[in-house]
């Protein structure tokens, strides 16, 4: 799935572009890059969510990150990223009823991860190789949050979405492109 997914992938801007370089370098290079084992780097999948309207984004405020940020995770050998991107949002945020609004691979970033101690032991400091998928769920759905991961998870506006973020790099480059990606799409 994920060869296939770069193969055909179009990068929307130079960070797309090199990005998908590096993955493919990676994928070369390692085995095993769909489990956390590999403490260089690994795949993991994201999701844009937006409600049923298109007018509002789904967060989740995560302990590690100290942000409101999207919702995903690890691949965890699992090479469908878009089954991994829909599991996590529902694991993440209570929602039992989480769709496509495409099947297609949405982003590629490359992201780094500060080192951190997770369950008592202590992960260096690695990459994410994500891969976003844009979904869509319906905002009238009960959220819950999952305490281990995230301390709340609510909708927001797409004008207020930005400013909840508090990741500089991220807003610049990857939730600012989401939001400009997904306007391009709607004209």
């Amino acid at each position: 799935h994920i060869q296939e997914a770069l193969n055909h992938y179009i990068p929307y801007n130079e960070q797309e572009a090199r990005d998908l370089l590096q993955f493919r370098d990676l994928l070369k290079t390692y085995d095993n890059l769909l489990s956390r084992d590999n403490l260089t780097a690994h795949f993991t999948a994201s999701a844009w969510v937006l409600n049923q309207t298109h007018d509002k984004v789904l967060l989740a405020y995560h302990n590690l990150f100290d942000s409101w940020a999207w919702l995903g995770g690890h691949a965890d050998g699992d090479g469908d990223l878009l089954h991994v991107a829909m599991k996590e949002v529902q694991e993440e945020s209570g929602l039992h009823q989480v769709r496509p609004i495409t099947r297609d691979l949405f982003s590629v970033d490359s992201l780094t991860v500060n080192g951190h101690v997770k369950r008592g032991v202590y992960v260096p400091c690695h990459l994410h190789l994500n891969f976003t998928y844009l979904l869509e769920a319906d905002d009238h759905q009960p959220l819950q949050s999952k305490p281990d991961e995230n301390q709340a998870v609510g909708w927001f506006s797409i004008e207020e979405c930005l400013g909840k973020i508090t990741e500089p790099w991220m807003v610049e480059y990857v939730y600012s492109k989401l939001m400009k990606k997904w306007e391009e799409r709607q004209k």
